[in-house]
């Protein structure tokens, strides 16, 4: 097995992109985050994304982002929390990393400009992508002191793993929209449009607290947090907790790699 194999298989156990219903990885090839830092002044001009502001990616080129995110699908924009600590802890270990870089310096605007293109050119694929993408760099990259062609596997990471996310979330939608009608604390006043932010954000929370178990700890930690990724829904933690434990705890007792996961490295 190759070593970009391994990195590959490594960055399955950790990502999000897997089937929201089985815990399955999902089919595409690369599979890893999106990562980046805080850019204050993108995160109150994205507050209204379903998962927190898009801009705080990208770091020194927050405001590329900002203007991609501020356009049409606002509410599909994917988490940038969740991946900034996975890809500032896992971005050496790619085979593709430069030694004596900085990550916040040359790699979170990477790993930005990849999930950007990616969330504005959804009918797209990399190959159709990657010519424009070559020639946008340098006008996009902040202080990167990354070239392109030092560059473009990061980027390609952060688009594949875009695409993988946007794959599960859709799959998830359907599987939730489905069961929502028969929902036990389903509230009437309340719509399923108010209620997608929680499965979203209940699967999300399976992946990166995997084997843990729903407790009054994970609940209190998960309540601490709805106010940033709620969006545009109306439900308070106390009624949006019930379907966040849902998808939560949806693959709990058919999922056995999710209970005992298997290292990557092996």
């Amino acid at each position: 097995m190759s070593n970009l194999d391994k990195q590959e298989r490594k960055a399955e156990a950790q990502d999000l992109n897997r089937d929201p219903i089985s815990g399955a990885p999902g089919s595409h090839p690369v599979g890893v985050g999106v990562g980046g830092i805080a850019g204050g002044a993108a995160a109150g001009a994205l507050a209204g994304t379903v998962f927190g502001p898009l801009g705080t990616l990208i770091g020194a080129a927050a405001g590329v982002v900002a203007g991609a995110a501020a356009g049409k699908g606002v509410a599909e924009r994917l988490d940038p929390t969740v991946e900034t600590e996975y890809w500032r802890q896992e971005h050496q270990n790619r085979p593709y990393y430069k030694e004596g870089t900085d990550y916040d310096r040359d790699y979170a605007t990477v790993y930005g400009f990849g999930l950007q293109a990616r969330e504005t050119r959804p009918a797209s694929t990399w190959e159709e992508t990657e010519a424009t993408l070559a020639g946008e760099w340098p006008r996009n990259r902040g202080e990167s002191r990354l070239e392109w062609d030092e560059a473009r596997l990061a980027a390609r990471d952060a688009w594949e793993r875009a695409d993988r996310t946007h794959t599960v979330y859709r799959d998830g939608d359907t599987h939730y929209a489905g069961r929502f009608d028969s929902a036990s604390y389903r509230d009437n006043e309340y719509s399923y449009d108010d209620y997608r932010p929680a499965y979203r954000y209940g699967m999300q929370a399976r992946q990166q607290h995997a084997g843990r178990q729903w407790d009054d700890h994970l609940e209190r930690d998960l309540g601490d947090g709805w106010d940033r990724f709620k969006a545009d829904s109306r439900l308070t933690w106390e009624k949006a907790k019930y379907a966040v434990r849902e998808a939560f705890d949806s693959d709990h007792h058919g999922d056995a790699a999710r209970r005992n996961p298997t290292d990557p490295r092996v």
